[in-house]
């Protein structure tokens, strides 16, 4: 979204559930990562900067929550210790990242907050009157002669032809997105 410096961002802390239970958040996925790239809990709780304590508490709480293994740990101490992930912390991985990275998408997607009615851009926008309106079961074609020497057509529900109280006549503003034309009234 174009941002003025002082303006407001949309943000979220992420984490996964199941039955209201707690999962894992951004530690979680941070930790099981670190274990699966350096093979080891104490490796990835140095690098993490966190006690192996708190490594091997917080992998526990995990596994707890899942109702299945998250770790096959082999005892070895400095000669051939270590922890791999399960299938099972590896699709609970590919889930956490998954979902976050549709939320920031979402986050991030202009026309998404647009169509919702939190913000409208300037781009892309033409002033306009409606010049007719065919209201169908479920979709309306809303006609808008604009300003331009043009007419542009946009097919809406019919929802949101009532919501916005559409009347011939009205002032309204057409807003060109890739796949579709919307329409704003102030």
């Amino acid at each position: 979204m174009t941002r003025t410096r002082n303006a407001f961002a949309p943000s979220l802390k992420l984490w996964l559930e199941r039955s209201d239970l707690y999962i894992m958040g951004e530690g979680g996925a941070t930790l099981l990562k670190a274990i699966d790239r350096y093979g080891s809990i104490t490796e990835a709780a140095k690098r993490l900067g966190v006690s192996y304590k708190y490594a091997w508490d917080r992998a526990s709480d995990i596994e707890k929550a899942v109702g299945k293994p998250i770790l096959k740990t082999k005892i070895g101490g400095r000669r051939g210790g270590g922890a791999k992930l399960t299938e099972t912390a590896k699709t609970l991985l590919k889930s956490f990242d998954r979902t976050k990275g549709y939320v920031k998408a979402v986050l991030k997607d202009e026309e998404y907050w647009e169509a919702i009615g939190l913000k409208i851009s300037a781009r892309n926008r033409f002033k306009g009157t409606v010049e007719s309106i065919d209201k169908g079961p479920v979709t309306s074609k809303v006609k808008i002669r604009i300003q331009t020497p043009a007419t542009i057509t946009a097919v809406i529900t019919k929802e949101a032809v009532d919501e916005l109280e559409l009347k011939l006549g009205d002032e309204v503003e057409a807003v060109i997105k890739a796949t579709e034309v919307m329409i704003a009234k102030e």
